[in-house]
């Protein structure tokens, strides 16, 4: 069981953090690692060739171990979570009535490209909407989206968990209905992968997609993305000299290339050898490996559970822990309480959270502790 991390971070003592989900706050030991090589920018001299090419090498190694991929070479460095969806995006060939499934309040930039896709081939967009709150909401949203899958059906593009309140989609199950019907699975881990189990062996995504300032822990400004072998052979929205054949030796780049570094290297950011950020999310990924996802779930769910109960008896929905992240989840409030006047509250008491929709979205870390959700539910009640 993981202990509170809170002394890694840098975060204030007035505040109670609970807004993990926008934003992570930094480690203090990925902020040394970005003022470290933002000093040696200055120095260009101590900048070397290999230095465009060894920390990108590290940093899609880490991201493979986190998510069971078995070659490192299947991982590219995006600019974002949108640069890597459109990636998949533009590869992937629609006709007239083909549909693209999505859930309902699904994040913009997970549905922007597939919505310009389908507008571009005459496609559809199918959005599986949420059913109501209540009990087994969740398992009720699964099977929806199962049963949206069809033949016609040509992409299944979701997140893990949903982005605004936490819930759980069953992408076992989903990955073995679209394989049945001969469609793609693209995953947005944005909001679950690091502080929750993600496997590529398990799931087989054809892509999976994370912007790294969430739950990887990173700085603001790039992510990573699985793209499996059926996708190696396709086009690259940019083309840039890092991600062509032979590259590395800087001598022969004035002999153009038609050819790819090896796997999935061609989607690639251009200027992915980012001296500064490259550094720092590779030490964030590396200290989530060393926690583990699973023990980031299990400590989130440890700090919550008592507190969500005190919300269900009042009247409030939070989803089953079964159906919902323990470290992203949203608290619909009851008709008889003004969301306005618990916000008010929330802000006077210097507790920080997000608010998507009609739920409050909560959002703890290792970083967290009991009393933080309590001050929360304390807020409320």
């Amino acid at each position: 069981m993981l202990t509170n991390q809170k002394d890694l971070f840098d975060l204030d003592d007035s505040t109670t953090y609970l807004n993990g989900a926008y934003m992570s706050p930094q480690l203090k030991e990925v902020t040394r690692v970005g003022v470290d090589q933002l000093i040696r920018k200055s120095r260009p001299n101590l900048i070397s060739g290999d230095d465009f090419f060894e920390p990108r090498e590290a940093l899609k190694k880490s991201f493979a171990a986190l998510i069971e991929a078995d070659d490192y070479n299947s991982v590219a460095i995006i600019a974002s979570a949108s640069y890597g969806i459109a990636s998949v995006a533009n590869n992937i060939e629609i006709t007239s009535g083909d549909e693209i499934v999505v859930c309902e309040a699904q994040f913009p930039s997970h549905i922007y490209s597939w919505q310009n896709l389908a507008d571009k081939n005459n496609g559809k967009v199918i959005t599986i909407v949420a059913p109501p709150l209540s009990d087994n909401r969740a398992e009720s949203w699964n099977v929806r989206m199962l049963e949206a899958i069809n033949t016609k059906t040509k992409v299944v593009a979701i997140p893990q968990v949903h982005w605004a309140d936490g819930t759980l989609f069953d992408l076992v199950a989903i990955r073995k209905r679209s394989t049945e019907v001969g469609a793609k699975l693209i995953i947005d881990g944005t909001q679950s992968v690091g502080a929750m189990p993600f496997s590529i062996k398990e799931i087989q995504p054809d892509a999976l997609i994370c912007a790294g300032y969430k739950w990887l822990m990173g700085p603001y400004g790039m992510g990573v993305a699985y793209y499996a072998e059926s996708l190696w052979d396709g086009e690259p929205i940019e083309h840039n000299w890092l991600n062509r054949y032979k590259s590395e030796e800087f001598a022969n780049l004035v002999n153009y290339q038609s050819e790819y570094q090896p796997g999935a290297e061609r989607f690639s950011v251009g200027e992915s050898s980012n001296f500064i950020l490259t550094p720092m999310l590779t030490k964030s990924i590396e200290q989530t490996i060393l926690w583990g996802p699973n023990k980031v779930q299990e400590y989130c769910g440890e700090l919550v559970s008592n507190g969500i109960e005190v919300l269900r008896s009042k009247g409030c929905f939070v989803e089953s822990e079964g159906g919902r992240g323990n470290h992203l989840f949203g608290v619909y409030l009851p008709e008889n309480l003004d969301t306005a006047v618990i916000k008010k509250r929330l802000q006077d008491n210097g507790v920080f959270v997000s608010y998507r929709g009609n739920a409050i979205r909560v959002s703890p870390h290792v970083y967290n502790e009991v009393s933080d959700f309590e001050k929360f539910v304390g807020c409320i009640y």
